[in-house]
């Protein structure tokens, strides 16, 4: 990489921010220049080390830049393409998004660039409960899958390019079409996130007739539901641009439903029995330690006894090796046994830095989610 690039990261957000991060630690030299709609947000950013420069201008962010990248929200980044192919921009500069969604991008990246512009539909797939620039985290690409998706035989050279400065992302590259790609991601991303929605404002409508319900929501069905707390106008914007494969995919689960429904009023056990032993089956195929395309979180179980500062104690450990948590919850306290605290972390070393600093400082044993010490 040209000790001179300028890197022009158009929106400073988590995602934008941590690939800031990652760029910043293998390239030290390289001159990243941060641009959104609010100084705040840009002036924090700056304060955090995240960018060495901003400014409110596209006009000057883009300027002399090499390589742009678009972090903002699929209908923000449809829009600033467009007013990117008005303004003068480098000859052969590298334009790249983190869009969630691509055909619609790259479709619209092909009409709009003209051929001095090379673009490439990039989709990293993490995230975090967190937002914003105060959210960056260098690690939180680690592991997980970092899609490109090339129009043509230039974006496709482009890539290599691509894979060299995100390096120190850890991730794992793959290359899809498009098409591929909204396919997998509606199946496996959007579409559980609709289904959590929708259960999740059954429930609402169960509390509102029967309130003790929300008491028992608080465990199980709170865990399954985690998804359905992400940004909805994020949600909305992913699921406009996947339009027309989420309507063929709800299509296809109704007709699932109907058919288990169908079951259920002929009481049917045997087609009921094969539908969970073939949810079953093909559940306990799928990876463990990857991160998917509903970034994962990594749980550490605790059997803890039921006493007075047995929680303070664990968290202070914690802190004492600064590792950092995102959720704690006791899942059991009964009198004279030991209970159970379920410790959730972002990332799969901090869960096992967390259990090594926990058996070492107390008698506790640990488990991970896939209960192993």
């Amino acid at each position: 990489m040209k000790s001179t690039t300028r890197i022009a990261l158009l929106g400073v957000g988590l995602i934008g921010s941590s690939i800031s991060l990652c760029i910043k630690k293998k390239y030290s030299e390289i001159r990243i220049i941060g641009w959104s709609d609010s100084l705040e947000e840009l002036n924090g950013a700056k304060q955090a080390k995240v960018i060495d420069d901003y400014t409110l201008s596209l006009c000057e962010a883009v300027k002399n830049a090499d390589i742009i990248f678009l972090c903002t929200p699929i209908s923000v980044t449809l829009r600033l393409m467009n007013q990117l192919q008005q303004l003068k921009l480098k000859k052969n500069i590298l334009i790249t998004d983190v869009s969630s969604t691509k055909s619609q991008i790259c479709r619209e990246a092909q009409v709009i660039f003209s051929d001095n512009i090379t673009f490439v539909g990039g989709h990293p797939m993490a995230g975090s409960h967190k937002t914003g620039f105060i959210a960056a985290d260098s690690q939180l690409f680690e592991n997980a899958y970092y899609i490109f998706t090339p129009n043509d035989e230039k974006s496709c050279e482009a890539i290599a390019k691509l894979k060299d400065l995100l390096s120190e992302t850890h991730a794992t590259f793959i290359t899809l079409t498009p098409e591929i790609h909204d396919e997998i991601t509606g199946k496996l991303s959007h579409m559980p996130h609709i289904i959590a929605s929708g259960i999740v404002l059954e429930a609402d409508d169960l509390i509102k007739n029967h309130p003790n319900a929300k008491k028992l929501a608080a465990g199980g069905f709170r865990d399954i539901t985690r998804i359905a707390s992400s940004g909805p106008r994020m949600w909305t914007d992913i699921l406009l641009s996947n339009r027309d494969v989420l309507l063929q995919q709800l299509s296809e689960w109704q007709n699932r439903m109907s058919l288990v429904q169908n079951w259920l009023e002929k009481e049917d056990d045997k087609k009921l029995y094969q539908f969970f032993n073939h949810g079953k089956i093909v559940r306990n195929e799928l990876p463990i330690h990857k991160e998917g395309a509903i970034p994962a979180f990594y749980d550490l179980f605790v059997n803890v006894p039921d006493d007075y500062g047995v929680i303070a104690e664990v968290t202070r450990i914690l802190a004492n090796h600064k590792i950092s948590i995102i959720n704690i919850k006791i899942l059991e306290t009964r009198e004279d046994i030991f209970g159970v605290l379920q410790l959730t972390f972002r990332h799969e070393l901090d869960m096992n830095k967390a259990r090594i600093a926990i058996e070492q400082g107390t008698t506790y044993q640990c488990l991970t989610q896939e209960g192993s010490k």
